[in-house]
């Protein structure tokens, strides 16, 4: 059964619609919303290499959100590209959530999106330290201007997994961001 797309509301698993519930991915989910708000979204990966940016496309309607991506995965990438300072590097690293903050809001201005994200990190199975071991994340979220971080440790679970969780993450931290408390999207 086909339901028509009324009162929209997010559960952290999938959408619920008036009339029953029907599945769709996170990344359907998140473009739809995309669109609903009139948002453009843009990436710099670094750990994940394009993961992120090839989750989104897989999505039939992403062009309509979708401005651009960069894999910034050296220093080198990070400050041509989107604008990461040397001196940031340089002081906190490029796995630090200062990093993960400059390559958010440098994807961001480079493709004038309402939305950059930042992912930077160790997936491993070599690169991790007693301070940031294999399997740590940081994550920037520019949204409108307003740009919060965070570092998440997902473990030494191998560098795929950490890679996908990584993408997982991020689906998540969006949808939870642009539908806070559940609300409706119309």
């Amino acid at each position: 059964m086909v339901f028509k797309h009324r009162k929209l509301r997010y559960n952290g698993e999938r959408a619920q619609y008036k009339k029953g519930w029907i599945v769709m991915t996170k990344q359907e989910e998140l473009v739809r919303i995309l669109i609903k708000k009139g948002f453009t979204i843009s990436f710099a990966e670094s750990c994940t290499g394009g993961k992120m940016a090839g989750t989104i496309v897989d999505v039939a309607d992403a062009s309509k959100v979708f401005n651009a991506g960069f894999i910034t995965y050296s220093n080198a990438a990070k400050v041509k590209y989107v604008n990461v300072s040397e001196k940031t590097l340089d002081n906190y690293g490029a796995v630090s959530e200062q990093t993960a903050k400059e390559m958010a809001e440098g994807a961001a201005g480079a493709n004038n999106a309402d939305i950059g994200v930042g992912i930077t990190g160790i997936a491993g199975p070599g690169g991790g330290t007693d301070e940031k071991p294999v399997g740590t994340v940081c994550f920037g979220y520019c949204v409108q201007g307003d740009t919060k971080t965070e570092t998440v440790h997902f473990g030494d679970l191998g560098r795929n997994v950490v890679r996908e969780k990584s993408v997982e993450h991020v689906l998540d931290m969006l949808l939870k961001s642009l539908c806070p408390n559940g609300e409706n999207i119309n």
